[in-house]
């Protein structure tokens, strides 16, 4: 009888477990999302008459989608913050903390009164209630991503990277789902109430996402790493701030990483949530035709994310993730024509085919922006250059798509154009930056330049 030695035992238990800790990475950040998304839908269709009435339509959204980028500019400081004590204290331990984050401000949003209530006070609750969602997802992202990544073998990095990364399309498909449900309420009695059971609802799914995620081991690159600096030795303040160390070391993976997501998250939300707001004011359709139309693509992005995960693993990041920059510049003009001809199944067609250039990039993000960094700081890294992204790409792109078409009467090729501009800098950014698939997640972190070299961001280990 053949007994397993002292390298295959970890291997084996390893391999039991992944499903588990990707099961749970999905689910919880698939709540988060839902808490998210949410708001954006609420923003695209309502909020501008609860919250911001005395604006006209086109203003009063204009404002909506102001407070929904308030959301993205929280993002980095939870990134950041939640990057510190993830690498300090461990992956496992910040996840539930971000999820009550998010479920206790979606949950008080649902109980908001009106402008007509309380006036100006609002509009102000709603924006500092956001600011709450986005602190909250700005922690939560780096930590479930790395959660499912460094429990990975190295070969399927890139397929179980890719299932906290379901979780976007998940929450939206719930949050759109739910939504659409309530909107079909007699407009009055969805005005009154309708709209604020989805929001409430929250509070069922957080608890179902705590109650996954405390039964989950804590990354096994990182328990390397804490054993490997058990010993007392000597450190600088870098050591201590792992923010101050990433920054530092990575600069320019950071800025890279930064720049990749410009077209994925900025395309995402124009054709998710920016479409909502164009097929309803400006083409005068129907609120459930175009939630609808969302919901039914993004189905399709649940199984497209993992596929091109999974074809990340066999040809690598950059090639994929290249391919999808490439798709999101083609459609940008085909996009709107489109969603004009006011056909239910040419929008479904426009956003799905949206959605799958989106999943290109999306699919492997997670392990590649992984990858970049060492174990020290990979927490703080790769929070850093995903959140800092989302304040100027999917933050703003609503609202600038919005102020584009406001400008040109409601005629879309400025958006068009605004899109086909987020993809060349994707384009460049993954073109410049180096493959990662092949590389080990447990190799040390980098040790700072000496000499002044620090600011050169030369690439000194593969992950």
């Amino acid at each position: 009888m053949t007994v397993p030695n002292a390298s295959q035992a970890p291997e084996q238990a390893q391999h039991t477990n992944i499903w588990k800790v990707a099961a749970a990475s999905f689910i919880g950040t698939a709540v988060e999302w839902y808490d998210f998304f949410l708001y954006g839908t609420a923003a695209a269709l309502i909020f501008n008459r609860l919250f911001f009435p005395s604006f006209d339509p086109l203003m009063g959204t204009l404002a909506a989608f102001a407070t929904f980028a308030v959301g993205f500019v929280a993002r980095p400081l939870g990134g950041i913050i939640f990057g510190h004590f993830g690498d300090k204290l461990g992956r496992k331990s910040m996840l539930s903390a971000t999820l009550m984050i998010m479920g206790l401000a979606t949950f008080a949003i649902g109980l908001l009164p009106t402008y007509e209530t309380v006036g100006v006070w609002a509009p102000i609750l709603l924006v500092l209630l956001r600011i709450l969602q986005g602190f909250g997802l700005g922690g939560e992202w780096g930590g479930a991503v790395l959660m499912a990544v460094e429990h990975a073998p190295a070969h399927r990095r890139g397929f179980y990277g890719s299932w906290p990364q379901m979780g976007a399309p998940a929450g939206l498909l719930v949050a759109n789902a739910v939504f659409s449900v309530f909107s079909r309420l007699p407009e009055e009695q969805f005005v009154s109430w309708g709209w604020r059971v989805p929001f409430l609802f929250s509070a069922v799914l957080i608890g179902i996402g705590v109650f996954i995620r405390v039964s989950v081991a804590e990354s096994p690159a990182f328990r390397a790493q804490q054993a490997a600096h058990a010993q007392p030795k000597a450190g600088g303040a870098g050591e201590k701030l792992p923010i101050l160390e990433v920054l530092r070391t990575y600069p320019r993976q950071i800025l890279l990483a930064m720049g990749a997501r410009f077209a994925e998250n900025g395309f995402f939300y124009i054709v998710t949530t920016f479409v909502l707001t164009y097929g309803t004011e400006q083409l005068k359709l129907d609120k459930a035709t175009m939630l609808n139309g969302v919901l039914a693509a993004t189905t399709v992005h649940l199984v497209a994310i993992p596929a091109f995960g999974a074809l990340s693993d066999v040809v690598g990041r950059r090639p994929v993730y290249l391919g999808g920059a490439v798709g999101c510049a083609l459609l940008a003009f085909p996009f709107f024509w489109l969603i004009d001809t006011r056909s239910t199944a040419l929008i479904v067609v426009a956003i799905s085919l949206g959605i799958i250039a989106h999943a290109a990039m999306y699919g492997p993000q997670a392990s590649f922006f992984s990858e970049l960094f060492g174990t020290r700081v990979r927490y703080s890294g790769a929070s850093l250059g995903y959140q800092m992204a989302s304040v100027f790409a999917g933050g703003l792109s609503p609202l600038t798509a919005t102020f584009l078409l406001s400008r040109t009467g409601g005629k879309p090729w400025p958006v068009s154009l605004y899109m086909v501009g987020l993809a060349l800098v994707t384009l460049v950014s993954v073109y410049l930056s180096a493959e990662t698939f092949r590389g080990h997640l447990t190799e040390p972190a980098p040790k700072a330049p000496a000499d002044g070299a620090a600011g050169t961001g030369e690439r000194r280990e593969v992950a």
